[in-house]
């Protein structure tokens, strides 16, 4: 699965997009009065314009996994990072083969760096915003996650994630090239105590051939 097209909500474009272009180094690729939009990679990336909604996702973008402690100097110099287990800042997701690490953006959205070594995608370029691969994860809030996957299975065909077994209130799905984070309501966002809430959420994604669209509406 690949994850082609991402839509979330902010309570401040302008801001937001100020801190992709400075941040995380994104041109602009779109701005109106109530929208903007970025090129992450192989994935656009838009916020639309909402009104004291205070929206938060969880959302996670794929780098060269050569790059990671780049990414990391790359990213701390220009914002904190969190820690996971204090004095460690970068996660080792060993069953994943995958190690990330976390910062939020200015809307208080949890963001994350993550380099999967089974994938064959190592850069030689010395890492700023153009070595951001896409978004490959994102994170789907619910009152009954096993629902919701038998709902996602249903009308997408989408699968458990292999490298992660199920569990009642926490269920990825998808592949190593982008998945769905389903988790329960009010759960705590890791490595955070920000619970978790379901927002307006618009994702164009690529699923064995076949271009879908998930809309989630709250």
């Amino acid at each position: 699965m690949k994850i082609l097209e991402l839509g979330l909500l902010s309570d401040d474009v302008l801001e937001t997009e100020a801190f992709y272009n400075q941040v995380l180094g994104l041109d602009t690729l779109y701005r109106d009065h109530s929208s903007v939009s970025f090129h992450v990679g192989a994935t656009k990336l838009t916020f639309h314009t909402s009104q004291n909604v205070k929206p938060v996702y969880h959302f996670a973008f794929d780098v060269p996994n050569n790059k990671l402690i780049e990414a990391f100097c790359w990213i701390e110099s220009k914002t904190e990072i969190m820690y996971v287990i204090p004095p460690d800042k970068i996660a080792d997701f060993y069953n994943w083969n995958a190690k990330s690490f976390y910062f939020y953006d200015n809307n208080g959205n949890i963001l994350e760096f993550i380099a999967r070594n089974d994938l064959d995608n190592a850069s030689q370029n010395s890492f700023d915003g153009k070595s951001i691969l896409s978004v490959s994860e994102m994170g789907l809030v619910s009152k009954n996650v096993a629902a919701q996957c038998d709902e996602l299975f249903e009308k997408y065909g989408l699968t458990p994630y292999s490298k992660q077994p199920k569990l009642p209130k926490f269920i990825v799905l998808g592949t190593v090239t982008g998945i769905f984070i389903l988790v329960e309501e009010n759960r705590d966002w890791y490595p955070t105590d920000k619970k978790s809430k379901s927002f307006w959420t618009k994702i164009v994604f690529n699923h064995e051939g076949e271009t879908r669209v998930l809309e989630v509406l709250e």
